[in-house]
């Protein structure tokens, strides 16, 4: 049975319908996705700061602050790896978010020959959306932040460790610090990237 001209303008009409109802949940999801993701580097940050502040009042009571620092530094430093986990998350989603938002845009892009002027993604001119990606792009997400500032603390925490625990001469120990935590820094980076560069496929696009 062959459908009716007019049956099959109100199926497009109704396909029409849906896919800008979805592209308007696809922009709501990409915006939950950057808003948790600057929640999540507040609270880090915050706590991070509270603790080092916490810290400083307490410098003139040694024994309060070994225990202190020995306390509070690791759970923030646990803090700061499940922040970065669930921030490289959010970029993946994210991507994957406007890689099926690019799908719609194209669908509606080949209605009409204006379309894809219309609707471009990006030109040599101005690159994706004004930002030209490339392959170092994920140096400068939130994550990629967060991990930083969390490898710097977790290689403060090796020296102390070294220096107060065992003993160590204080170059010593600051040298193992200073290289375990640009070890981490690599790794986490390395993971980070190798997540963004699976989800990115088949489009080349990096998330906040």
């Amino acid at each position: 049975m062959i459908d009716s001209p007019e049956a099959a303008s109100a199926d497009l009409t109704t396909l029409h319908s849906a896919l800008a109802t979805e592209q308007m949940v696809l922009q709501s999801v990409a915006t939950a996705t950057i808003s948790e993701a600057g929640g999540r580097s507040t609270i880090y940050l915050s706590t991070l700061s509270s603790g080092l502040v916490a810290l400083g009042f307490s410098a003139s009571t040694p024994g309060l602050l070994a225990t202190l620092t020995f306390t509070l530094l690791p759970t923030i430093f646990m803090l700061g790896w499940f922040t970065v986990v669930r921030l490289v998350d959010t970029t993946v989603e994210n991507i994957a978010v406007r890689n099926r938002m690019e799908n719609i845009r194209a669908h509606f892009a080949s209605l009409h020959p204006s379309g894809p002027s219309l609707l471009v993604r990006g030109d040599a001119s101005t690159g994706e959306y004004g930002v030209r990606y490339g392959r170092s792009s994920f140096l400068f997400t939130m994550a990629s932040m967060v991990a930083a500032v969390n490898c710097v603390l977790g290689g403060a925490l090796i020296a102390l460790a070294l220096s107060v625990g065992l003993g160590l001469p204080a170059l010593s120990a600051q040298l193992t610090g200073a290289a375990v935590g640009f070890a981490l820094l690599v790794a986490t980076l390395a993971y980070e990237r190798r997540r963004i560069r699976r989800a990115s496929l088949p489009h080349r696009t990096v998330g906040r």
